[in-house]
C-alpha cells in the first residue's frame, strides 16, 4: 500500500497523543510520530528519532542513558537501572517525568496522566524497538502536558514475514542477567506477535549485612491483527501487556563524609526498603483507509497499575521524638551503621506507599489529504484515578542490625484517598504548503474534571469521604509553526505554542501555563548534518507538587504557584560520517545551553525549592550538557564510544555561589559498545557502562541525601535473528 501522504511530524498526531503513520498497517499497529531520522526534516520542531539499530549500539535497558544523547533533555538518575526514571524538557522539571508527555505507541503512559502523572511506572525500554522526541510547537497536539516535550515509546511490530523473530541473551556485572525474545508474523491478513523480556541484577549499592539491592522485572506482549475488506481497508487489532517488578530499592541517600569514603554504600536502616509492582494493558485498535486521501483511526485503553513502595520513611516516635526524613534520619543511620550513637537501639518507621492506579479512554483520529492542505481531526475521552491507601509500620534495630516489628500499622491509616479526573481533548490541525514554505497551525481543547475523595480515619469506606475537593478546567491551546526549505541543504524554522499542565483537584487551584518559542535552521548535505535552535519558555505560572519523590515531608499533595519563570537555551545536534576505505567512522555531537530563573519571591516546603527569592535559579537544570560519540564500522564488526558531560548544578533553587550541600559536580561519563556478528543470523555484543569507573552524584533529592550513579558495570550478550 502507498503512502497515505507525506506530512510533517506537526500533522502526524492530534492532541490525543495518537499518530496517523503513512502507512495503513502501520499506523495501526506502530504509531508514531515521525516513523524515521528523515522526516524530522520537515518537523517545525526539534525532534529526535532512536532507531533499532541505534538502540542497539549500547544495549540500554535504561532509557535515561539512550536519551542524554539528544540536545534539550535533562535527566536525574535514582537506581541506576532506569526503573523509574526522571526526565525534563526545556528546563521543566524532571522528577518521575511528570511534566513531560510520555506515550506507547502514542496511548497515554503515565499511570494516571491527569491526577497524578508522576511516573511510578514506565514502559520497559529494552523491549521497546524505536523512540520518538519532539519538543516546541509541534508537540502542542499531546495532552495534557504540552510545554516541555512528547516522549514516544515504540514497541516491536508485528514482522511482516510469515514468521521471524529473535533471541537476545545477556550477562553482566552484580549479576546481571536479561532474556529477550519474540516472534511473529502474517499470513493471510493476520499477524500475531509474543515477545518476553526479563532482567534483573543483584545490584550495585552494598548494605552492611550483605542482602540484594538489586531488581527482577519480566514484561510480556502480544499483539493480535487482522486487514479485512475490499484492499485490506479495514484493520482491527489487540494488543496486551503486563509487566510485574520487584526492586530493593530506596529513597535514602548518604551524606557527603560516607560518599567520599564509600560511594555505593547503604544505610542498615533502609533493609527492607522495596518496590513491588504489577501492570496490565489491553488495547484495542481500530482503522479504515476511507480512500487515498481519507483514513479514520481509533483505539480504546484500559490500564491497570499497583505498586507498594515499602520504605523507610524516618525516625520513629517510639524514639520520643519522630522525625520524618530528613538530615537528621541520615546521620542517626550514618552513625548507627559505624557502631556509634547514645543507644544500642534504632526505632524506623516503614511506609507502605500502597496505591492502585486506572487509566482509560478512547481516542480517535481523521486524517484528510486536500491538496496543499493536509488536515487532522481529533478527540479524547479519558478517565483516570489513582487510589492511597498506605499505613506506616514501626521496627526496632539493633547492632547486629536485626529489624523487628513492634507495632503493624492499620491499612489506610496513613493515606486513605483517592484523586481521580475525568477529560475530553478536541483537536483540530492544518498544514499549508506554499512553494517552499510550510505553515502549521492548530487548536486543541481540554476540559477536564478534578476529585479528590479522603475517607481519612474511615478506613472502611462505610460511608461519604469526609473531604471532597473538586476542580473543573477548560483550556484553548494554539500552536503555529513555519519551515522554509531555503534550498536541498538548507531549512530555517520557527514555532509559537501554549504550554500548559493541569492543576491539582483543589478548587481555584491554577493551572500551569506558558508561552514558548524556538528558532533555528537545520542543515543537511552529504554525510554532515546540523541542527541549531534557540527556545524561549515564559512561564505565566509554573506548578510545584508537594511528593515524597521530590523530598517533601511536609504538606504532601500540596500545590505551589511558582508563578513566572524564565527559562532560554540553545540546542545543537550534529551528526557527520568519514569513510576511509572500507572503514566508517560516525561522529556526533549533541549541546544544550540553558538558563532558567525564577522571577517572584514565594516560600514553599519542597526541599528543592524552599524560599525562592526573584532571580534565583531552578534546580537540577544543569547549565551546560555536552554528548560526543565516535564509532567505527566495518564488515561485520561494529562499536562505538560515547562520552556525556554535565556541568554542575543546584540542587536547590539559588543564586551566587552554590553551596556544597546542595550542589552536584559536574562530571563526565563514558560508555562503550562492540558488536560483531559472525554469521548471518548470529552475533555477540559486549556493552560497558561507565567505563572509566567515575564516581559521580546523581542526585540529592532526599533530605541532602546523596545518590551515586552506576559504577562501571558491563554486559555480554549473543543474539540470534531468524
Amino acid at each position: 500500500m502507498k503512502p497515505l501522504f507525506k506530512l510533517s511530524a506537526l500533522a502526524l498526531l492530534t492532541s490525543t497523543g495518537y499518530a496517523a503513520a503513512t502507512e495503513q498497517k502501520d499506523s495501526f499497529e506502530h504509531i508514531e510520530i515521525f516513523g524515521s531520522a528523515q522526516a524530522i526534516d520537515t518537523t517545525p520542531g526539534s525532534g529526535a528519532y532512536l532507531s533499532e539499530t541505534d538502540l542497539e549500539k549500547f544495549e540500554y535497558s535504561d532509557v535515561m542513558r539512550a536519551l542524554q544523547a539528544v540536545p534539550g533533555i535533562y535527566v536525574i538518575e535514582e537506581d541506576g537501572y532506569g526503573l523509574r526514571p526522571n526526565i525534563g524538557m526545556r528546563g521543566t522539571g524532571s522528577n518521575r517525568s511528570s511534566k513531560i508527555t510520555v506515550m506507547e505507541d502514542g496511548v497515554l503512559a503515565a499511570p494516571a496522566p491527569y491526577s497524578a502523572p508522576a511516573a511510578y511506572y514506565f514502559p520497559t525500554f529494552g523491549r521497546m524497538q524505536s523512540v520518538e522526541v519532539l519538543k516546541g510547537s509541534s508537540s502542542v497536539k499531546y495532552g495534557p502536558m504540552s510545554t516541555g516535550g512528547v516522549l514516544n515509546l515504540i514497541s516491536r511490530q508485528i514482522p511482516e514475514e510469515k514468521i521471524a523473530g529473535e533471541l537476545d541473551l545477556g550477562v553482566g556485572s552484580d549479576d546481571y542477567r536479561k532474556v529477550h525474545g519474540f516472534v511473529g508474523g502474517e499470513q493471510g491478513g493476520f499477524g500475531n506477535l509474543l515477545e518476553v523480556f526479563h532482567y534483573a541484577a543483584d545490584g550495585f549499592k552494598q548494605l552492611p549485612s550483605g542482602q540484594d539491592t538489586g531488581f527482577e522485572k519480566t514484561d510480556l506482549l502480544g499483539k493480535t491483527r487482522y486487514s479485512f475488506g475490499q484492499k485490506d481497508a479495514h484493520t482491527l487489532g489487540l494488543k496486551v501487556q503486563y509487566s510485574e517488578e520487584d526492586s530493593n530499592e530506596t529513597y535514602m541517600g548518604i551524606t557527603d563524609a560516607d560518599f567520599q569514603s564509600s560511594p555505593y554504600r547503604r544505610y542498615a536502616a533502609s533493609q527492607l526498603d522495596n518496590m513491588k509492582t504489577d501492570h496490565t494493558l489491553i488495547q484495542v485498535d481500530y482503522s479504515y483507509q476511507i480512500n487515498t486521501d481519507m483514513q479514520l483511526s481509533a483505539s480504546a485503553y484500559h490500564i491497570d497499575f499497583h505498586r507498594n513502595w515499602y520504605k523507610l520513611s524516618g525516625l520513629s516516635e517510639q524514639a520520643g521524638v519522630k522525625k520524618a526524613l530528613n538530615t537528621e534520619t541520615l546521620l542517626a543511620a550514618s552513625a548507627f551503621d559505624r557502631g556509634l550513637g547514645f543507644s544500642d537501639t534504632l526505632y524506623i518507621d516503614v511506609k507502605a506507599n500502597n496505591r492502585d492506579y486506572l487509566s482509560r479512554g478512547l481516542q480517535t483520529q481523521l486524517t484528510v489529504n486536500a491538496g496543499s492542505h493536509a488536515m487532522t481531526f481529533g478527540a479524547r475521552y479519558h478517565e483516570d484515578e489513582v487510589d492511597r491507601f498506605q499505613w506506616v509500620d514501626e521496627y526496632t534495630m539493633d547492632r547486629s542490625f536485626n529489624m523487628t516489628k513492634t507495632k503493624a500499622g492499620q491499612p489506610g491509616s496513613n493515606a486513605n484517598r483517592v484523586e481521580s479526573a475525568t477529560a475530553v481533548a478536541l483537536f483540530a490541525h492544518d498544514e499549508w504548503s506554499i512553494g517552499d514554505l510550510t505553515v502549521s497551525g492548530g487548536l486543541r481543547y481540554e476540559s477536564m474534571t478534578l476529585r479528590k475523595d479522603d475517607w481519612g480515619k474511615d478506613i472502611s469506606r462505610s460511608s461519604a469521604p469526609s473531604k471532597v475537593k473538586r476542580n473543573e478546567v477548560e483550556v484553548i491551546i494554539p500552536s503555529i509553526g513555519a519551515t522554509y526549505q531555503l534550498n536541498d541543504s538548507w531549512v530555517i524554522l520557527a514555532g509559537l505554542q501554549r504550554g500548559f499542565a493541569p492543576p491539582k483537584a483543589d478548587a481555584g487551584a491554577k493551572a500551569e501555563k506558558s508561552w514558548n518559542f524556538e528558532t533555528g535552521f537545520r542543515y543537511n548535505e552529504g554525510n554532515f548534518q546540523l541542527d541549531l535552535i534557540g527556545f524561549v519558555s515564559e512561564y505565566n505560572n509554573m506548578l510545584g507538587a508537594c511528593t515524597a519523590a521530590q523530598g517533601c515531608t511536609d504538606e504532601i499533595g500540596k500545590q505551589y504557584n511558582a508563578g513566572e519563570v524564565d527559562i532560554q537555551g540553545v540546542e545543537l545536534n550534529s551528526q557527520y560520517q568519514v569513510e576511509v576505505g572500507a572503514f566508517q567512522i560516525p561522529l556526533g555531537l549533541a549541546y544544550t545551553y540553558t538558563e532558567a530563573e525564577f522571577q517572584n519571591n514565594f516560600k514553599s516546603k519542597l526541599d528543592t525549592w524552599g524560599n525562592v527569592e526573584a532571580g534565583d535559579a531552578l534546580p537540577y537544570v544543569p547549565e551546560h550538557q555536552v554528548s560526543m560519540s565516535v564509532g567505527l564500522n566495518i564488515d561485520n564488526f561494529s562499536s562505538e564510544l560515547a562520552m556525556r558531560y554535565r556541568s554542575e548544578m543546584r540542587t536547590r533553587a539559588g543564586h551566587g555561589a552554590i553551596a556544597d550541600d546542595e550542589r552536584i559536580e559536574d562530571h563526565v561519563v563514558v560508555d562503550m559498545g562492540g558488536q560483531y556478528a559472525f554469521a548471518t543470523a548470529h552475533s555477540v555484543y559486549l556493552t560497558i557502562d561507565n567505563l572509566l569507573d567515575e564516581k559521580y552524584m546523581a542526585s540529592r533529592l532526599h533530605a541532602g541525601g546523596i545518590q551515586p550513579g552506576k559504577p562501571r558495570t558491563f554486559q555480554l550478550g549473543y543474539r540470534f535473528k531468524f
